[in-house]
């Protein structure tokens, strides 16, 4: 274990990425579930992750704000075709769901098929870099974050599905290039689920906390341990998740 490499230069910013993105994710992750769409943070994720990776195939600049206008653009429209789908199909949309994810997720691959460092690309694209992560890189996501959750607890917290998926589809852009897809889809999903026993403002507060205890001992594990940070935060994710539900199912019993 190196104990010296708890450096707060690094994890400071990791650690706060992780918050911006529990802060979105934890209300929006229960709007997921209440819909019964579980895998839809995988397709938008993925769709958005295509943008990048097609930005990137232009040559274009990987932080320029080309590639953020090409991932917002592509996973606004992934989110306008799964609107689309809720209208039309509701009652396949969570295979139509998947058939969306898997086939973003193997043009990604087609697209950097000749791409000697594409490999490593994808990896990045769904493990994330977040421990590369810097206070510069928050202040934008930071404002898009309350922009977001300004207009859904305001408009989006009865439902609006028209509301819904945009708000969903710019969170998602955003977070994926922070942490990766995996940590996207357990931010959102794992603090939700944990706590469905519950309700009122114990349930998001209990998810909340869950999930800024498992980034911080996530990040603090990968320093010491010297593993990659984005797969030992979902790992700590599902472990803080399985004590929430316990928990949970302990307090739901002695009612």
């Amino acid at each position: 274990m190196n104990w010296e490499s708890l450096d707060i230069a690094i994890l400071g910013p990791a650690f706060a990425a992780g918050l911006l993105v529990l802060a979105t994710h934890v209300p929006l992750g229960r709007q997921v579930l209440a819909r019964g769409i579980i895998f839809i943070d995988l397709a938008v994720a993925q769709i958005a992750g295509l943008g990048v990776i097609a930005a990137s195939a232009l040559g274009w600049e990987t932080h320029g704000w080309q590639v953020q206008a090409a991932a917002t653009v592509a996973a606004l429209a992934g989110a306008a075709l799964l609107y689309v789908t809720e209208r039309r199909w509701p009652q396949v949309q969570e295979a139509l769901i998947g058939v969306v994810f898997v086939l973003a997720a193997s043009l990604g691959i087609l697209l950097v098929s000749a791409d000697p460092h594409g490999g490593e690309a994808l990896k990045d694209l769904l493990a994330g870099q977040i421990l590369w992560v810097s206070y510069g890189q928050l202040a934008p996501v930071a404002a898009l974050y309350a922009a977001v959750l300004a207009l859904w607890f305001w408009r989006g917290a009865n439902g609006s599905s028209l509301l819904f998926y945009p708000l969903f589809a710019l969170s998602v852009t955003a977070s994926v290039q922070l942490v990766g897809v995996y940590l996207v889809f357990a931010s959102l999903i794992i603090p939700a689920l944990s706590v469905r026993r519950l309700s009122g403002r114990l349930s998001v507060a209990l998810a909340y906390a869950l999930g800024a205890a498992a980034y911080a001992l996530g990040l603090v594990l990968s320093a010491i341990l010297d593993l990659p940070a984005g797969p030992l935060i979902v790992w700590c994710l599902a472990l803080a998740g399985v004590v929430a539900w316990g928990w949970s199912a302990r307090q739901t019993a002695l009612k």
